[in-house]
């Protein structure tokens, strides 16, 4: 019987785009369970710049809050995933909120320290993104990643090679759509080999 997760998917800055609900649809496709939570209130943004200044205008951490009353109605057990900016309150989650499976932290990495003092013990995790974005690769995000990866054996860390950053969005100009298919291939069958009796 295959397995099934339940995930909570966070939009990046410009917010819950067509392009992201197109993912969490190819991720339920594969027979998972998919919540896709507007963090912005029906917010959706023309560019990351616009976007960004949005969430730094509300603050970041009203973004983080949002997402966790999101979690907080959900069972313990579920995936956390997030693109780029949705990457905080995905990863804040998986490291503060007991019972996590897992973590797709997509174009987007914090130092773990920045939440808890390890990360959780057997919670496996995937980080993607592009080699040479200049969020994800010029800002500090691919080394931080890197350095977790060697040190945690739980964590896989995938590149990509290109500039472009949201390159899953396929309602974006910076969408791209061979890495766009292998980075999803690679989530579901992330996705499969979660245990929801574990």
């Amino acid at each position: 019987m295959r397995a099934v997760a339940e995930v909570v998917l966070f939009h990046h800055a410009q917010g819950l785009t067509p392009g992201m609900l197109n993912f969490a649809e190819r991720l339920r496709r594969a027979e998972h369970v998919v919540h896709a939570p507007d963090l912005y209130e029906g917010r959706v943004f023309d560019s990351v710049d616009d976007g960004v200044a949005y969430a730094r205008k509300i603050g970041f951490g009203t973004i983080i809050e949002r997402g966790r009353q999101v979690a907080d109605g959900l069972p313990a057990e579920v995936v956390y995933a997030g693109f780029s900016l949705g990457v905080m309150p995905a990863q804040l989650l998986t490291q503060t909120r007991p019972g996590a499976k897992g973590a797709l932290l997509l174009e987007a990495f914090v130092p773990v320290t920045e939440f808890s003092e390890s990360w959780p013990a057997g919670v496996p995790v995937q980080i993607h993104g592009m080699d040479s974005d200049p969020s994800f690769a010029g800002e500090g995000d691919l080394d931080a990643a890197r350095d977790f990866v060697a040190s945690t054996p739980e964590a896989e860390l995938f590149l990509y090679p290109g500039r472009s950053h949201l390159f899953v969005d396929d309602s974006l100009p910076s969408y791209d759509a061979t890495a766009a298919g292998l980075l999803t291939e690679r989530a579901i069958d992330f996705l499969a080999r979660l245990d929801p009796r574990a």
